[in-house]
């Protein structure tokens, strides 16, 4: 199992120190035998050389005085599964961190063996969803070992062709139609919170931002959005939406979604995406593109084959697809919300960039053309050393206390600042796109990796100085690497689709009023409103549909608190 994108590129000082044991170590699940005396047995552990565990009765029983002196029955170990990496307050880095057994390839291998035919009752209609960072690393890999350019549009034909034919599922999305429902969503969600003067609102699409900040500081929770990523709401579509469309029912579908980072595993797992009424996922199983690579492997797919009318332009499926929304490779949720302050101003906005340390820690700054004035200020961080900066920022300047020592200060250095009029007249962040991994989602740990050397660099993926000596990762036959920042720029090409990077436009009028079609419909069918609430998705329904979609496209976090204090752990 590879380790996230974030922990391979930095290292561990970025992340907390481990504070507990893990808390299922070994289970005891095979029933016991029948013992009619308690006490006529003494037993103990016997651990073999292969960690198996094996239980010893050394003392025969009275009613068996001719038994062997001593007998061993073997004990199952326990397996963990991602319900208790999410228990447990230890590590937030849990999803890479323990054996996942429910959320892998062979997971889905397992399900087509045991999948009825179509014909019986008990068929579940196989789904898989793809996100565009996953096509774009696929596509990137095959243009550097082929004569020409491999677009999106052809990848995400091959991965149809295989997923189809060879595996058996029945649709093949890729996940940006559900991206920009969020898109939609996130900006509705962004003017509430300012007319309620609840800003800043920090991006929530990142599983391992969201765990870290969950688990670490509690105290940003009320900042962070409540929409659902992509990935889920790609799930509240399968399995509700395009579900009745096909006349069935959220538990007879298998949704398998394929997504650049591991942690989105951990996503999927959550209680909140659960169905008690048909106890079903919202997504049943995550891989990544590397599983989804090794799946074409094992059975034998060639990507690098072209497939009939894989430049086809016509999509055959319900929902549009490879949409383009310009901004950031992450989600584009930092330009969306601009393009919507800017929408909504009555006069001519102007945009400045200014880079804090790297282009992964950028703020962008909306201002009036007539005086200047800032109507907006928003931030573009990735990667943990950023992230914790940023954290200390807008607890500063919220006034929230984010931690012990000079953190832990912030709130009575804010007041005194306030108090002797020090603090100027700086505009705050009214919005922050946070992602965990330097680079955003195209570099994330369950992406595909090109062969790149870091001997020569004296800088890791986030522009911090490194000894590669000291911390670089050897690799067999290529001298230390510690990530390649050249081919996330390859990777960040394909997924523009070779146009400037980012490109200063997005979807066409055409393609864009079929998505916001598409997206109505939607609204109207699954929250139901009254005539009123027809229009638009930035147009309030009536009491009753504004519910509903708060429940299908919105969601909640809580924080984890650990009982253990990480410098007591004994190693």
């Amino acid at each position: 199992m590879a380790f996230s994108g974030a922990l391979t590129l930095t290292d561990l000082n970025d992340f907390l120190t481990p504070s507990q044991a893990c808390i299922k170590p070994v289970e005891q699940l095979n029933a016991p035998e029948t013992v009619n005396d308690a006490g006529s047995a003494s037993t103990d552990i016997r651990i073999d050389s292969f960690g198996s565990y094996y239980e010893v009765s050394s003392t025969p029983s009275v009613q068996d005085a001719t038994a062997p002196k001593s007998s061993e029955r073997k004990l199952q170990q326990a397996q963990i599964n991602l319900n208790d990496c999410l228990a447990c307050s230890g590590c937030i880095t849990s999803a890479e961190s323990v054996l996942i057994t429910l959320q892998s390839h062979t997971e889905v291998l397992n399900f087509f063996e045991g999948n009825p035919p179509a014909s019986s009752p008990a068929h579940k209609v196989p789904v898989l969803s793809i996100a565009p960072q996953c096509l774009a690393s696929l596509s990137a890999t095959l243009s550097s070992s082929s004569s020409g350019p491999v677009g999106l549009r052809q990848v995400m034909r091959r991965v149809g062709g295989f997923c189809t034919q060879v595996l058996g599922f029945e649709h093949v999305y890729d996940t940006t139609f559900a991206r920009h429902i969020s898109l939609l969503e996130h900006a509705r969600e962004f003017w509430e919170r300012k007319r309620d003067g609840k800003l800043p609102m920090l991006a929530s699409a990142c599983p391992g931002w969201i765990c870290y900040a969950e688990k670490t500081h509690s105290e940003m929770l009320p900042f962070i959005s409540r929409t659902k990523s992509p990935q889920q709401v790609m799930g509240t579509l399968v399995k509700s939406w395009l579900a009745s469309i096909w006349g069935k029912q959220p538990d007879q579908i298998y949704h398998v979604a394929v997504m650049p980072c591991y942690d989105k595993k951990l996503e999927a797992s959550r209680q909140d995406f659960y169905n008690d009424v048909y106890s079903t996922r919202d997504v049943d199983c995550v891989i990544t593109t590397g599983e989804l690579e090794l799946l074409m492997h094992e059975k034998g797919w060639d990507l690098s084959v072209p497939v009939p009318e894989e430049d086809n332009a016509q999509n055959l499926e319900d929902i549009p697809e490879l949409l383009l929304h310009p901004g950031t490779s992450a989600g584009s949720y930092l330009h969306s919300l601009m393009s919507a302050v800017r929408h909504a101003c009555p006069e001519p906005l102007d945009l400045s960039v200014k880079t804090v340390r790297t282009s992964d820690y950028e703020e962008y700054m909306l201002h009036k053309q007539s005086n200047g004035e800032v109507v907006f200020k928003g931030a573009k961080c990735y990667g943990f050393r950023n992230l914790q900066n940023v954290v200390r920022k807008v607890g500063k300047e919220a006034g929230v206390q984010v931690g012990r020592g000079a953190a832990g200060r912030m709130v009575g250095i804010r007041a005194k600042a306030k108090k002797n009029g020090a603090e100027g007249d700086e505009k705050r962040y009214d919005y922050v796109e946070v992602m965990a991994c330097p680079g955003g989602c195209v570099n994330g740990g369950g992406q595909l990796r090109g062969i790149g050397k870091a001997s020569e660099r004296t800088e890791d993926e986030e522009g911090y100085a490194r000894s590669w000596e000291e911390n670089g990762v050897s690799m067999s036959g290529e001298g230390p690497k510690w990530g390649n920042r050249e081919w996330t720029k390859e990777v960040e090409e394909a997924y523009w689709r070779k146009l400037p990077t980012p490109p200063p436009w997005g979807m066409g009028s055409d393609e864009l009023d079929y998505a916001n079609h598409v997206a109505l419909t939607v609204q109207v069918d699954m929250c139901r409103p009254g005539e009123a609430g027809r229009t638009g998705w930035d147009v309030d329904m009536d009491t009753g549909a504004e519910k509903r979609r708060r429940e299908l496209f919105r969601t909640d976090y809580r924080a984890v608190e650990s009982e253990v204090i990480g410098l007591t752990v004994k190693w």
